[in-house]
């Protein structure tokens, strides 16, 4: 009887561990045998060069200073990993990498991540390349009042496959094929999915809620 109950206890521990490293596999995020890693730090030297005159400019409403630089890991549509950098403003970096971690391990595909800067600062070119990006010191388009992306707290996120869209008008124009968001394709942010799950988890709204435009895109601190 002993041994039979010794034997039992074994077979439960070896279904245990079994089940623990299959169930972390995904959990930890590896895409190529890479681990997620990122980190937060302030606008160095080299990265104030590049944004001064192009994403950031005399008058911006968010000072350098209270902006932080967000290295990150994330799953290319190659399904292999990369590594890009986000402008936040510092009140929501460590947020911010939360999310990434997140999207990494869940698998989500993003084209790339560079600072838009990388497209001299242009909005329309950072998303005709389907760049995924943070600060941009710029007003909403066609009026005078300033972009949450301005103060840091907004992300636009595969801008090809979630575009924005107002009536007619789909920005960028490559973005008309994913108009039909039933049809959903890797890359594409559709509602209760992981993306706009771990952007509600720190409290950030998404623009594809909105009631008139949409913007799929589009994560924010306020939600507009």
């Amino acid at each position: 009887m002993t041994r039979t109950l010794l034997g039992v206890r074994a077979l439960v521990v070896l279904a245990c561990v079994w089940a623990i490293a299959c169930s972390a596999t995904p959990a930890l995020g590896i895409a190529g045998d890479e681990r997620f890693t990122g980190s937060v730090s302030p606008i160095d030297r080299d990265t104030r060069r590049l944004m001064v005159g192009s994403s950031w400019h005399a008058g911006c409403p968010t000072p350098l200073r209270d902006l932080r630089l967000v290295r990150v890991t994330y799953r290319g549509f190659d399904a292999e990993p990369h590594h890009g950098r986000l402008a936040v403003h510092r009140r929501w970096a460590d947020e911010i990498l939360v999310v990434f971690r997140r999207l990494y391990g869940s698998g989500f595909p993003i084209r790339r991540v560079r600072l838009v800067d990388r497209f001299d600062g242009d909005d329309r070119t950072s998303m005709r390349h389907d760049n995924t990006s943070a600060f941009n010191c710029r007003y909403v388009a066609g009026t005078t009042t300033w972009s949450q992306h301005a103060y840091g707290r907004a992300i636009d996120i595969n801008p090809v496959e979630n575009p924005y869209v107002a009536g007619s008008h789909v920005s960028p124009r490559r973005g008309r094929r994913y108009l039909d968001r039933t049809d959903v394709r890797p890359g594409m942010i559709v509602r209760h999915d992981v993306v706009v799950r771990a952007f509600r988890r720190i409290g950030w709204g998404w623009g594809g809620r909105w009631t008139s435009a949409k913007d799929y895109q589009h994560f924010s601190a306020n939600g507009r």
